[in-house]
């Protein structure tokens, strides 16, 4: 028998792959092809304290290896959400893991009072978003902002709270300690890298927004850099993410010290590919004679 569990933050999941917020709605339509608790967790799309429109179309541009996001957290508010949403993953069986979004640290503080109340398993802390004129980018790029964001969240916050870090930094170490400092139970890391994408015919910039979140491929090798940068100085349980495709793209991360790690735009090409991660996980592990998971974990060698 394999041993595929992991324990985040005091909430343990079978397996260790979990949907990223904003590629994965609230898992309904995903729910017609494999039943959602079959992954270790589903994290919901961003939520804000009110419903929010998002940002003018065009919002999403293809890239070579990825795609660039501008959706502007369009989102039901968090009372729809535990009123309309919340009850269907429950009833999948499903862990759960909120992520949340804000213009003030109120307004998160607010939504984890609400939060906090209800069978939420986990609550991410989204003060990276980078598709957004105001708010989250602003909260996720200097240590001293993210550690007052998370102390302040923390104070209100009854769930294990992950804080999930922008790669947009100077330096990823810092702002993870930050976190840490700040009283975050978990990290998760990366969100999309700022990018832009030009119409070569119009001059004009494709998205509305100008700039959006690119993710997709082109960011794993990024993402390995930050979470091994961010293994080395901080025992938080990590949930890695950011290019992951396939099982082998897993494993990289839990080897450089990830604890769990999100598919994301993965989803959009194949709504199967958490399924086929999670499969190819267990297959490596046991090709490999590893009878627990978390032997991989930070085991890479280093030259």
């Amino acid at each position: 028998m394999i041993n595929t569990s992991v324990n985040i933050a005091g909430v343990t999941l079978s397996n260790p792959v979990i949907t990223a917020s904003g590629t994965y709605g609230f898992g309904r339509e995903y729910s017609n092809f494999y039943k959602l608790n079959e992954l270790g967790a589903i994290c919901v799309k961003g939520l804000t304290l009110k419903e929010r429109a998002g940002n003018k179309p065009p919002r999403i541009a293809e890239t070579a290896c990825g795609i660039l996001n501008s959706v502007g957290l369009q989102n039901p508010g968090v009372e729809y959400f535990i009123k309309n949403e919340l009850p269907f993953l429950i009833g999948e069986g499903a862990k759960v893991i909120v992520n949340i979004a804000g213009n003030t640290i109120e307004e998160y503080c607010e939504m984890v009072k609400i939060l906090s109340e209800t069978e939420t398993d986990l609550i991410e802390l989204n003060i990276s978003c980078p598709n957004v004129k105001e708010g989250g980018l602003a909260f996720g790029v200097k240590s001293d902002s993210v550690f007052k964001i998370t102390n302040e969240v923390k104070k209100h916050c009854k769930k294990p709270l992950i804080v999930k870090l922008s790669p947009n930094v100077t330096d990823i170490v810092e702002i993870a300690k930050a976190a840490r400092d700040g009283g975050a139970d978990a990290l998760s890391l990366i969100n999309t890298l700022l990018g832009m994408k030009i119409d070569i015919n119009t001059k004009k910039p494709i998205l509305y927004n100008n700039v959006g979140g690119l993710s997709g491929p082109a960011i794993l090798p990024i993402a390995v850099r930050m979470v091994w940068q961010v293994r080395n100085t901080v025992e938080l349980p990590i949930i890695a993410m950011g290019g992951v495709s396939t099982y082998s793209d897993a494993i990289e991360l839990m080897l450089v010290g990830a604890n769990a790690v999100a598919v994301g735009t993965a989803c959009f090409v194949d709504p199967f590919a958490p399924i086929k991660v999670r499969d190819g996980i267990a297959n490596y592990l046991r090709e490999s004679n590893i009878d627990d998971i978390s032997k991989i974990v930070g085991s890479v060698i280093i030259n």
